[in-house]
Parts: C-alpha cells; sequence; structure tokens
C-alpha cells in the first residue's frame, strides 16, 4: 500500500521544517504538493477567552501528543466565530518549539490524505491536518476519506500525525426528517438505522469533541474589553471603558446578529483605528 502511494507522491523541493511552522496542500492535477505558508496568525492561547475548558482539553491532547503518548484526533464544533480554528493557530503557535507543525488541507483535498501523510512520515515533527469548516453534502462521497483516515490504515502507518477539524455542526453529514422516521415499503431503506448509522459514524470517528456555545452578553463584553486594551496597547492609545462604548459594542453584535469573539475582535478594530484616525467610532 505505501510503496503504491508513494509512486505519486509530488516531484517537488521537499520542506523545510525546521524553517516552516506551517504549509498547506495544494491541489495540482491528479495529485498536488505542500506550500509553506510564509505569514500567519500570532494568536496565542491567552488571546481566546470565554472558552477554558476546550482550550484545556486540547491543550493536553496537543502536549500528549508532542510528547510522544497517546492522543486523539478532534472535531472542534459549534456557532460560528468563537474561537476554533483561532484555538488551533494558537496551539500551533505555543507547541511550535517542541517541534509541532500545521498542514491545511481542503476539503477538495482529502482524497489525498494518504499522500500527505506518506510525505512526512519519517520527519522528526510532529503534524496536525487542519481541516477547517468540515462538512459534506448527503452526496459527497469524500467524507468515506476521513473515515479511512482517522482510524483505518492511513493515520495508523505514522505516529506523528493528528486531524483537528472544525465545523458548524457536530454530525459533519446533513441528517433528514425522515431519519428519524421507519422506513416505507415504497420510498424507504429496508435498514434505516444502518442508514442512519452511516451518517453519524464519521463524527464517531474523532476522539474528542469540543462544542464551542454562542457567548452571552457578559462573555461578549469581556471580549471586548479585552481586545480594546490589546489594541490599545499595541498602538499607544488609551480606551477607556465606559457605559456608552458598550452600549456601541452590542449594537455592533446586533447588526451582526451574532455575539463571538470574532465579532468582538472586529469591533475592536473599527474602534482603536477610529481612534487613531481621530474620527468617530
Amino acid at each position: 500500500m505505501l510503496r503504491r502511494v508513494s509512486r505519486f507522491l509530488p516531484e517537488s523541493n521537499p520542506i523545510d521544517w525546521k524553517q516552516t511552522s506551517s504549509a498547506v496542500w495544494i491541489n495540482k492535477g491528479w495529485t498536488g504538493e505542500l506550500t509553506p505558508v510564509a505569514v500567519q496568525n500570532n494568536i496565542t492561547l491567552k488571546d481566546l477567552l470565554e472558552i477554558d475548558r476546550q482550550k484545556n482539553v486540547l491543550v493536553a491532547n496537543t502536549e500528549q501528543f508532542c510528547k510522544g503518548y497517546p492522543a486523539n484526533n478532534a472535531l472542534l464544533w459549534g456557532a460560528r466565530g468563537t474561537g476554533k480554528s483561532s484555538l488551533i493557530q494558537a496551539l500551533i503557535n505555543h507547541f511550535h518549539e517542541y517541534s509541532l507543525r500545521y498542514i491545511e488541507v481542503d476539503k477538495h483535498a482529502l482524497r489525498n490524505i494518504a499522500v500527505i501523510v506518506e510525505e512526512i512520515r519519517t520527519e522528526p515533527y510532529r503534524f496536525i491536518l487542519v481541516c477547517d469548516d468540515l462538512s459534506f453534502e448527503a452526496d459527497d462521497p469524500s467524507y468515506k476519506e476521513v473515515k479511512s483516515a482517522l482510524e483505518g490504515s492511513i493515520i495508523g502507518t505514522s505516529s506523528n500525525v493528528l486531524i483537528y477539524a472544525t465545523s458548524n455542526r457536530r454530525h459533519l453529514l446533513p441528517e433528514q426528517m425522515e431519519d428519524n422516521l421507519s422506513a416505507s415499503y415504497e420510498h424507504g431503506e429496508l435498514h434505516q438505522a444502518e442508514a442512519v448509522e452511516e451518517k453519524i459514524s464519521l463524527s464517531d470517528r474523532f476522539g474528542i469533541w469540543l462544542s464551542f456555545a454562542p457567548f452571552t452578553q457578559e462573555q461578549y463584553l469581556r471580549v471586548v474589553e479585552y481586545w480594546l486594551q490589546a489594541l490599545g496597547d499595541e498602538f499607544g492609545v488609551t480606551v477607556p471603558w465606559n457605559k456608552e462604548l458598550e452600549t456601541e459594542s452590542i449594537r455592533w453584535a446586533l447588526g451582526r446578529g451574532v455575539r463571538s469573539g470574532r465579532t468582538a475582535h472586529h469591533f475592536a478594530r473599527h474602534h482603536v483605528g477610529q481612534i487613531l484616525l481621530g474620527g468617530p467610532s
């Protein structure tokens, strides 16, 4: 199996992982190649507020992995903008000195997971393969590639690879109302329970599930205040927290229909930028 895969490895210069923290897999024809990412997010674990439980679980799992101990693949699911992708990036930054590296794999490149794993299998580093915003339509067969990688022969051939995925939904394939109904002779599947199990089995392949809920207003405001202070310190301006600014930040969130860490960060960037311009916020 591995000898057959290795024939299709991309003919490109290998990445110097000592100098490279992150890479992305770029599809090219039937295969593709790993391309270094020169600029990356400098977010840290302390920047991520109101997700302490999720942070503690994933930090511990990643530390186990970096030390060569047993560790699990992880699925981070839930509301948009609540820190799923940022948490993974912060972990990469935190554990970089422990030889942790990051490879972003687009959903459409999942068929090449075996090729990617074979390329990095002998590297003296630990790799997190990240599938961001992962979900599948009911008729999309590519989810079977992920199932095979998670607990099949692909990831099993390498002890230096884990998969971390983010998604807005816990079950990565859509579930229909009729899934909860008994099969009919005319339209239903004879073994309906097995059909439902097939849909949810992909999520079950992840050893860790971490849910991210929408922020309450109090949580949102604490994150807004943090980012106003952090950006103010970075750019040398004072941003006093008061009732007027609180009301303005709430109005900002209402206009976007979501209270989240991302929304809070966007508001703080807007407000600090307006201060620096000397104009109204």
